[in-house]
């Protein structure tokens, strides 16, 4: 059996019993954490330009943009939210051989449970079952060293969670995964140099188009096969060969991988939380940024390679750069004592105070913390040299939010609230949450959006 057949046949299979109540919970504080991601950044310039090409096409629409009463269509729907969800990077991560922000794929799960209205349950069951095709193949084979973006692997997820909620067959499920794998294939460019607005929109876009492969296969539409191990496949052009058996994967009984993901405390790309936590340590014991002559930061082999390798994080002119510039993110925690969405402003950006400081940050990876990660933590070390020659130093290992140190439902709920109460005010957001917590109860998630709708 070829493996999409496999991943197909284990997706269609899942069933909400299989879940339990720890791995339903930790679930929900996803869903939260995502949909307060989303509407915080209802407002800002990618997502303007996203709704407005989709509210062109809402006419007959089944699914809500987020933040609004406009239905467009599904594919749409998919991609608006799915931008609103990644572009703070503040929605989760999981770290293994390739990274990913599995709950990119809560965009796909909700518009299409809404077309179809699926009940909370069912939603909830999808995107179980999309965190864990997606850890998985993360688990299986690191493609971002070969020059390929991590979304591809939510090409995959996202075809069959649409597949799931569609109520496709096992063969029409498969077919869904070879339309959207072998035609959408994303390169790692879109987080190499100067980063766009399109680093935001990666996943969203794979989203969209897993979406698209779900519906032409129920319509009978088939895609080129073996997808993974064809002459031309994906073992061959993108990933190299690797061996995955979905009877390892989460079941009754066996841990699903949304357990094992991570939630952001602070506004940033996952591998630089380390780095945020060693720099506001580190400055608790100096009298201010103006006695700092050198800055070093160490970290690991991925946090070097993705935050610190290019000359741009330097001198970054984009909001999408800033957010993967260790040098930034560590000379915004040491010059303000915190980071938050308003760190990245373009007034920040082209300060020439926080220019001056970059050009004394150094970054290095350190063959220590390499081995440690990612299942031992993801290190970093800040040291700073003073005027007066001294050199002070701190150390993180594992972020607040790290499944080794997790965030509480208190810690997301106040996360949720800060990101929504702007666009909803505090009381609705806190209607909006309590509800959320209810997902598993409603009979349709029809009704979902509107608790998110900025008047």
């Amino acid at each position: 059996m070829a493996l999409a057949e496999k991943l197909a046949s284990y997706a269609l299979s899942t069933k909400y019993s299989d879940l339990g109540g720890a791995t339903v919970a930790q679930l929900k504080l996803r869903v939260v954490d995502a949909l307060g991601c989303a509407l915080g950044a209802y407002r800002e310039r990618p997502v303007v330009i996203a709704r407005r090409v989709a509210e062109t096409e809402s006419a007959r629409g089944e699914a809500t943009i987020l933040g609004t009463e406009t239905k467009t269509s599904e594919e749409l729907a998919t991609f608006v939210n799915g931008l609103m969800i990644r572009y703070f990077d503040f929605n989760d991560t999981y770290l293994s051989k390739e990274p990913a922000h599995p709950s990119d794929n809560l965009s796909a799960c909700l518009a299409v449970a809404e077309k179809e209205g699926a009940s909370g349950k069912e939603f909830l069951t999808a995107a179980a079952t999309a965190y864990e095709i997606q850890c998985r193949l993360c688990d299986a084979a690191d493609i971002r060293h070969r020059g390929w973006d991590h979304v591809n692997y939510g090409l995959v997820s996202t075809a069959l969670a649409a597949s799931k909620l569609m109520g496709l067959d096992a063969k029409r499920a498969a077919q869904a995964v070879n339309i959207a794998l072998s035609g959408h294939i994303a390169m790692r460019q879109v987080r190499a140099g100067e980063l766009s607005m399109w680093k935001g929109a990666s996943f969203a876009n794979a989203a969209r188009n897993g979406v698209f492969a779900a519906r032409l296969a129920a319509e009978g539409m088939t895609g080129p096969a073996p997808v993974f191990e064809g002459e031309m496949g994906f073992f061959k052009q993108v990933s190299g060969p690797f061996r995955l058996s979905p009877e390892g994967f989460g079941r009754k009984g066996r841990g699903f991988r949304v357990n094992d993901t991570y939630i952001k405390y602070w506004p940033a790309e996952y591998h630089a939380q380390t780095a945020i936590w060693a720099a506001l340590e580190v400055r608790k014991r100096i009298k201010g940024p103006g006695d700092v002559e050198t800055v070093l930061v160490e970290t690991h082999e991925a946090g070097y390679n993705i935050l610190g390798k290019d000359r741009e994080k330097w001198h970054p002119t984009t909001k999408e750069t800033a957010d993967h510039s260790l040098p930034f993110m560590v000379g915004m925690a040491l010059l303000k004592g915190t980071i938050e969405n308003a760190s990245y402003s373009e007034e920040n950006i082209a300060s020439k105070e926080t220019l001056s400081f970059l050009r004394r940050v150094t970054v290095k990876e350190d063959p220590d913390l390499t081995a440690l990660y990612p299942s031992k933590g993801m290190g970093s070390r800040v040291t700073l040299k003073l005027k007066d020659g001294r050199m002070v130093s701190a150390e993180n290992l594992v972020p607040k939010g790290h499944p080794l140190n997790p965030m509480s439902r208190a810690d997301v709920e106040a996360k949720f609230i800060r990101l929504c109460q702007r666009q909803l005010g505090a009381r609705t957001s806190r209607e909006a949450l309590k509800a959320l917590w209810q997902l598993d109860a409603v009979g349709s998630v029809r009704g979902v959006p509107g608790l998110l709708r900025v008047r």
